[in-house]
């Protein structure tokens, strides 16, 4: 029977979530990762939701075995986070969010629902919020941007958007200009620092995802090199011995 299943016992009180699923430039996945880590939060739920894969997930370093979609809590701050180390398949997104989105409903939680929208980005990629019951106005609150044009949040973040929505639960959807085919963790600092920080109100150091921004911004750089000079050599032509 699908359920989320508590592996212990902790004061919560109307926590904000925040959702992590693999999706375009990765910026959920990023931003819920870099929470877990940074705040040492605490493995406090597992995800047996219909339509996820049954993989065994372990750490470097240690033995234990959790399933491939958890909740993460940090009791002092009245946050949790959803971490995922598979992608939940559009077939089987109505019956996760369903899932989900019961448990967030009995937590009285206000979940935060993160994507990315494939777009070419100036300079700091922008961000606008969405949100379902009151979420739109905490959105005003924190001054977060209204779209700029119309548009839809497919897959599992839409399910579960479209879910809350349904059941008349308040949440917050944050969108973020990321690279389509790249993980974009700069998106993600953005998600941090300008949406998830002020919602949950929790200051949160970005210092390793600027530097691995970087990073990323050095190898698309060389990828690209390296496609220019396949497509120079793809294009030229020249004899050569049977056996060169």
């Amino acid at each position: 029977m699908a359920h989320i299943e508590e592996q212990q016992s902790l004061s919560l009180s109307e926590p904000v979530l925040v959702e992590g699923l693999p999706g375009v430039g990765l910026v959920g996945k990023l931003a819920a990762d870099h929470l877990v880590d940074e705040l040492e939060l605490t493995y406090y739920a597992a995800c047996h939701c219909e339509g996820l894969p049954d993989v065994a997930v372990y750490e470097e370093g240690g033995r234990e075995v959790r399933p491939p979609v958890r909740i993460y809590a940090d009791e002092d701050n009245d946050l949790l986070v959803l971490q995922a180390d598979v992608p939940v398949s559009p077939e089987a997104a109505e019956e996760f969010s369903t899932c989900v989105t019961g448990w967030l409903a009995e937590q009285d939680a206000l979940p935060i629902y993160l994507s990315g929208l494939p777009e070419e980005k100036d300079d700091i990629p922008a961000m606008y919020g969405i949100g379902t019951n009151s979420g739109g106005r905490l959105l005003d609150e924190f001054d977060i941007d209204t779209p700029r044009e119309s548009g839809l949040v497919s897959g599992p973040t839409g399910a579960l958007l479209a879910e809350a929505d349904k059941q008349g639960l308040d949440s917050v959807g944050l969108v973020v200009q990321a690279n389509a085919n790249f993980p974009d963790p700069e998106a993600a600092r953005v998600l941090l620092t300008d949406g998830i920080g002020p919602i949950a109100g929790i200051d949160i150091d970005t210092d390793r995802l600027v530097e691995q921004a970087d990073r990323v911004a050095a190898a698309r750089e060389q990828l690209a090199k390296q496609m220019q000079q396949a497509e120079e050599e793809s294009t030229r032509a020249q004899p050569v011995g049977m056996y060169q």
